[in-house]
């Protein structure tokens, strides 16, 4: 995820938690967006100088945060950006996993191993039922390689969403290539790092 989509996904999650709870705290905010405190209360208050959220001191050194009619719309604005891009990634990894798959049973494959618990095992199982190739099962990829039920398929594919470099290079580690199936958007660079492309 890079800078700028990290930081609308920071705002518009300080966004929804304050439309949905006006009384909270800023340990609050931090723990439900599973971040630093200083980082929430850095993004709290960026939003309140953008105007997007209002805040009003109540006795005993409480806070109410409000969002103000700009705070919804660029909640709005954030929302369907997020929506499309995952759409876009959707259709993207669906394609590509068609396209993968469809080679495979092209090749005359007949059951595959899924390499990663993820969003993206759940797209490939469903083009893998279109293609007529059978889930042997989807696994996580061991620190050494090894992968549960791998012996049994006949090809395996990566569906390692965050770790997909690392987990790719482990398999590199421990099965021949050939076996090894990586889908069109996941890019890899020369650093090792995996990317949607």
């Amino acid at each position: 995820m890079n800078t700028t989509d990290r930081e609308d996904s920071l705002t518009l999650g300080i966004l929804e938690t304050i439309e949905g709870r006006k009384d909270l705290t800023q340990r609050h905010l931090a723990d439900q967006l599973d971040i630093a405190l200083g980082l929430a209360n850095s993004y709290l208050k960026r939003c309140i100088r953008k105007g997007l959220v209002k805040v009003q001191q109540v006795p005993a050194n409480r806070y109410l945060y409000y969002l103000t009619p700009q705070g919804f719309a660029e909640k709005s604005r954030l929302t369907a950006a997020y929506l499309s891009k995952s759409f876009t990634l959707y259709r993207r990894a669906s394609a590509d996993y068609a396209d993968l798959l469809s080679g495979c049973a092209a090749e005359g494959h007949k059951r595959v191993v899924l390499c990663g618990r993820s969003e993206l095992a759940e797209i490939a199982a469903l083009r893998a039922r279109e293609c007529g190739i059978q889930v042997a099962g989807i696994e996580d990829v061991a620190a050494d390689g090894r992968v549960p039920g791998a012996n049994e398929a006949d090809a395996l594919i990566l569906t390692a969403l965050g770790d997909a470099a690392e987990v790719y290079q482990r398999l590199q580690r421990s099965m021949p290539a050939a076996r090894v199936r990586v889908p069109a958007f996941l890019r890899f660079v020369e650093n090792g790092h995996a990317g949607a492309a």
